[in-house]
């Protein structure tokens, strides 16, 4: 976001804000009981679950009422979501739908898969409502300059570019090899392959496309404004007027570098947090009032972020303290109670646009951090 822009806060009065919170308590809890009658009914349920139930000794329809409830339920593991059938996931009211595969990771080993049909597209054109349209202008055309091939990303960034109008022009980018090349050590090939990329990225936004609006993450928001200074000119200059980014090198401080540095006011950046099995949370407004703090708010009640305890899952960490982010994603595609990320950071009060908590600071968790690597995000 532009460096004069002005927060929001949750300094309204505090039974209108207190009213606000009870109320979007009370749509997660319905949502939650929505949710599980249709994961669970022998009707409209997937083989997963409803095999799952079958072994709990409970009927979630009749012991699920709650969203706190939801911890009955064991933890989810990563590991049921790698490998086939895929329609194991397949909710029998969706029979008959186009369906999508989205994965996740794969550099070594089966990637993580989600099953999709129309939550890629929901997650986006409700994010598309937080954008302001005097930076990302309705019929605009977009370039998306990130991962291609089997993610979830690729073809949300370009339904968003769609659903408000315009056309999305992508480049051929493989994270997998990124991340092979950074493991091998070969930073000779990985600068070639970096190179490779923005070349594309540069030669569409001069191929006279209008295109205004962009997705990227940091190191290749950074790697594209070096390259373009290198040609004489910037981001601006190039057409860009609003960048929605998102990845794990958000701190504020890379932030305030973006801000000051590599865009200048006219541009305006949004930074999400987001991942094949969230869809996407939305940040609040950055200022330098408030030191380029990134607090993200998860799209409830379509999902929930939390901040845990390290050593207790189910226990929340106070607000300002540091724990594990734990995910829970509640659609009729996709039901998944209490998944624990590979991401930590601090747990945020809520705001006003966003009256459930928040998490910033969104880093690799602590205990894998050194195993992670980051690859384009």
């Amino acid at each position: 976001m532009n460096p004069g822009a002005v927060e929001h806060s949750t300094n309204m009065a505090d039974g209108d804000f207190s009213l606000k919170a009870q109320e979007a308590k009370a749509k997660l809890d319905a949502h939650v009981r929505e949710v599980v009658q249709w994961h669970f009914s022998p009707e409209t349920g997937c083989p997963f679950w409803l095999d799952f139930a079958s072994k709990l000794g409970w009927d979630p329809r009749r012991e699920i009422h709650s969203f706190e409830d939801l911890k009955k339920f064991p933890p989810f593991e990563d590991d049921w979501l790698r490998g086939g059938p895929l329609r194991r996931w397949l909710p029998k009211g969706l029979a008959g739908k186009p369906i999508y595969v989205f994965e996740t990771g794969g550099t070594t080993g089966v990637p993580k898969s989600r099953l999709a049909v129309e939550d890629f597209r929901i997650d986006y054109e409700m994010f598309s409502e937080t954008l302001p349209d005097a930076y990302f202008p309705k019929g605009a055309n977009w370039l998306m300059l990130g991962p291609s091939g089997p993610r979830r990303l690729r073809l949300a960034v370009e339904h968003l570019c769609q659903h408000r109008g315009g056309i999305c022009f992508c480049v051929d980018l493989d994270p997998r090899w990124v991340i092979k090349l950074i493991k091998q050590g070969n930073m000779d090939g990985l600068e070639k392959y970096k190179a490779h990329v923005i070349e594309q990225a540069i030669t569409i936004l001069g191929a006279g496309h209008d295109i205004r609006c962009m997705f990227t993450t940091p190191k290749l928001l950074e790697a594209l404004a070096e390259e373009l200074e290198k040609r004489g000119t910037n981001v601006k200059a190039a057409g860009i007027t609003g960048i929605f980014a998102g990845g794990t090198e958000f701190t504020p401080q890379y932030t305030r570098f973006a801000i000051e540095e590599l865009l200048g006011e006219c541009v305006y950046l949004t930074p999400t947090y987001g991942n094949t099995l969230m869809g996407l949370a939305c940040s609040k407004p950055v200022s330098a009032a408030d030191g380029y703090k990134i607090t993200y708010f998860a799209p409830q009640p379509r999902a929930v972020i939390e901040v845990v305890s390290f050593d207790d899952a189910d226990q929340l960490v106070g607000y300002g303290e540091t724990g594990r982010v734990r995910l829970t994603t509640l659609t009729r595609e996709t039901f998944i109670p209490g998944f624990l990320e590979r991401d930590e950071g601090e747990r945020e009060p809520p705001y006003e646009k966003y009256p459930w908590d928040g998490v910033s600071g969104v880093r690799p968790f602590r205990k894998i951090a050194a195993q992670t690597t980051v690859g384009v995000y």
